[in-house]
C-alpha cells in the first residue's frame, strides 16, 4: 500500500475516532462523520482535488471546532500544511455565535487556496444536505438566512474552483438567493 493511501486512511480513521458520538442535525440523525467524508468526496470527485493536504484538511475540518482535537495533535499527526488549512477553516468557538458567522465572511478572502477549497467544499455540502432534509428545529426562514450567509461566505472565496462555485451558483439561483 502507498504512502498516500495509508496516510489518507489514518486520517478516515482519526476523523472517526474523534466525531464517533456525533450526529448531524437531520431528523435522520446521520453520523456526523458522513458530512466530514462528504466534504473530501466533493473534493476529489467533483473539483477534481488530489492534493493530499486539501482532502486531509476536509476530513478534520471540524475536529478542532467541535471535539477535543488540538491544531498540534493536528500537527503532530498529519503535519504542518495540514494544520494549518484545519487553522483556517476552524472558528474561535469562544465567540459568539453571530461574531463567528461574521468573522468567516471577513476571513474568506484571506485565506489560502487550499483552505478556500475547503471552506467552498463544506459550504456546498451543507446547503445540499439542508435541501435534503430540514435539521429539527429549523424553520424555512433560518435555512434562508443560512443561504443568505453561506452566500456572502462564498463571495470572499471566489476565483477558487469554478466547479463548487458554479454547484454553488445554482443552489443560491434555486433559492433566489443574490450573489
Amino acid at each position: 500500500m502507498s504512502t498516500q493511501t495509508t496516510q489518507f486512511i489514518e486520517c478516515i480513521n482519526f476523523a472517526a475516532i474523534k466525531h464517533k458520538d456525533q450526529r448531524r442535525k437531520d431528523p435522520e440523525q446521520t453520523p456526523y462523520i458522513n458530512h466530514p467524508i462528504g466534504v473530501a468526496f466533493i473534493l476529489t470527485s467533483e473539483a477534481g482535488i488530489s492534493d493530499l493536504a486539501v482532502i486531509q484538511a476536509a476530513l478534520l475540518h471540524d475536529t478542532v471546532e467541535d471535539t477535543d482535537t488540538t491544531i498540534d495533535e493536528i500537527c503532530q499527526s498529519f503535519g504542518e500544511e495540514v494544520a494549518s488549512i484545519v487553522s483556517e477553516v476552524t472558528d474561535d468557538k469562544k465567540l459568539p455565535k453571530l461574531a463567528r458567522k461574521q468573522q468567516q465572511i471577513e476571513h474568506a478572502p484571506h485565506v489560502s487556496t487550499k483552505a478556500k477549497l475547503v471552506k467552498l467544499a463544506d459550504k456546498l455540502y451543507n446547503l445540499r444536505d439542508l435541501n435534503r432534509a430540514r435539521p429539527n428545529r429549523w424553520t424555512e426562514d433560518r435555512i434562508t438566512e443560512y443561504f443568505e450567509w453561506a452566500a456572502l461566505v462564498v463571495r470572499g472565496l471566489r476565483g477558487t474552483n469554478k466547479t463548487l462555485e458554479n454547484s454553488l451558483d445554482q443552489l443560491f439561483r434555486e433559492r433566489n438567493i443574490i450573489t
